[in-house]
């Protein structure tokens, strides 16, 4: 390839960069006015976790993919895949019709997330070059996490929800275009390569039953959740028992036998599980309780992410001075410090106040992910810092999504006690207080109580966050607290 093929190239990533940035924090603006359109409030934890269930059941199958029929067409059908979801999304008659297009959404964001880099190592074999377009990408994603809220808010307030996953369409058009007219393949597909089919039906499937069984909860019955977590796990036993003799295992399973691995993948998971739940719900705190347009909503989160890239660019300089052990420690505090922050004010407390509570979570989600990501690659060896790398990326997206269907539990449960503890409010109420618009037509001598039931299962939901937070500092003290001695002696 030459010059102009590569620059063009690397637009094409960027590009999908951007829009999984757009969509990490546009869809929490839009949420409010999505469950007030299509009356899906006892959904409202789905529309996070749908999208990270199709992310997690698709990305140790991408990389593979690419292998097989060539990274480039791979990044092309998840563009694909990604579009088709969004267009969907924006034209949905119910909730239902929107949740199963949210899957189809994650499943292509799961190729776009990874693929890129995948792609970056092959068009630069300089590794100085590429360690700058990798920082070009890594800055694209963070930056239009940064706009998300803004462009989510103007939209929702000015067109309308669906518009939030329309402009998707142009964006993705232009980066498949771009890949189809300049990338030429640096790597022929390898057809000789063994594709796990029966290790990826048993994942996909496994990951699928348990997940669906996890967001099931607080909706169904019991019996149901049970058989469909229950399915689930054994079909992951069997996909350990297929990947132990797969030619080209999906996973290497050798990972799991690295202790210092182990810990790095439990911290991964309990600090992005605690971590989504201020990401989540914090706009609905401004809408919903607050009584703010989907705008002054996603501002609440500008701040978190910014201080997010200050802590992911400070790590280096602070892992030069202190251990990961102490630096975990003060991490994991400031994501305890937002958590019991917003337990702790009233309900009425203005959003420039929670904004800076929400901050300090934001640089210690951005530090700690730099730290642990170096830490996964220096534990593993050689031979397995790829795989581990990757699978440090499935475990917090399975993080997300267990907890996301959690917490919609949590918040389920309380509004549920509250509606039954009130007379005169209904679960359609509830539904509409989650849009300002939607809002206003509501009676106002109820708004108080509803706005406090709303209220009591955001704390109910933060607590839970602490508790994660608490678990992970033990995690950390078992696996990491060595390293500190070691610097002391």
């Amino acid at each position: 390839m030459n010059k102009k093929q590569i620059l063009m190239v690397t637009w094409a990533l960027i590009l999908a960069n951007i829009m999984s940035g757009l969509d990490a924090t546009i869809i929490n603006t839009a949420i409010p006015a999505i469950v007030s359109d299509l009356h899906g409030i006892q959904y409202m934890g789905w529309i996070v976790a749908c999208f990270l269930l199709g992310m997690s059941v698709s990305v140790p199958i991408w990389s593979k993919l690419g292998e097989r029929m060539g990274n480039k067409f791979a990044f092309e059908l998840s563009l694909a895949l990604f579009i088709l979801g969004s267009i969907l999304e924006g034209v949905a008659p119910d909730i239902y019709f929107f949740l199963i297009s949210r899957v189809l959404m994650g499943v292509g964001a799961g190729g776009m997330g990874s693929l890129p880099y995948i792609i970056v190592g092959y068009i630069y074999p300089n590794v100085k070059k590429r360690t700058v377009i990798l920082s070009y990408i890594a800055a694209s994603f963070s930056a239009a996490s940064i706009a998300g809220p803004l462009v989510g808010g103007w939209i929702v307030d000015a067109l309308s929800w669906h518009w939030v996953f329309y402009i998707n369409v142009p964006l993705g058009l232009i980066s498949i275009i771009l890949s189809i007219v300049y990338y030429r393949g640096i790597r022929k597909p390898e057809k000789n390569v063994h594709f796990d089919k029966s290790g990826a039906a048993a994942l996909i499937v496994g990951l699928t039953c348990f997940l669906i069984g996890m967001q099931m909860l607080g909706i169904t019955s019991m019996t149901m959740v049970a058989s469909f977590v229950i399915v689930g796990i054994i079909l992951l036993v069997i996909f350990i028992a297929i990947e132990k003799k797969a030619e080209s295992p999906i996973v290497p399973l050798s990972v799991f036998t690295n202790k210092a691995l182990v810990g790095d993948f439990i911290l991964f998971a309990l600090a992005w599980g605690a971590y989504i739940a201020v990401n989540t719900y914090l706009p609905m705190w401004s809408q919903a309780i607050l009584g703010t347009s989907a705008l002054i909503g996603g501002v609440t989160l500008i701040p978190n992410s910014i201080l997010d890239i200050g802590g992911s660019q400070s790590a280096p300089a602070l892992l030069r001075h202190f251990n990961n052990y102490r630096l975990l420690i003060f991490n994991l505090t400031l994501l305890a410090i937002t958590a019991l922050g917003l337990i702790l004010v009233p309900s009425n407390t203005p959003y420039q106040i929670l904004m800076i509570i929400a901050a300090f979570s934001g640089f210690g989600v951005g530090s700690i992910f730099v730290i642990l990501q170096i830490k996964v690659q220096v534990d593993a060896s050689e031979k397995d810092m790829a795989p581990a790398t990757s699978l440090s990326f499935l475990i917090r997206i399975l993080a997300q999504t267990i907890m996301s269907a959690v917490y919609g539990v949590i918040m389920n449960l309380a509004l549920s006690r509250g509606i039954a503890s009130h007379h005169g409010i209904t679960m359609t109420m509830m539904n509409k207080l989650s849009d300002a618009a939607s809002a206003q037509g509501l009676p106002k001598a109820l708004m108080p109580t509803m706005r406090s039931i709303f209220h009591s299962g955001i704390i109910e939901i933060m607590w839970t966050s602490v508790f994660l937070l608490v678990i992970a500092y033990v995690v950390n003290f078992i696996y990491n607290r060595h390293e500190a001695k070691k610097a002391a002696e």
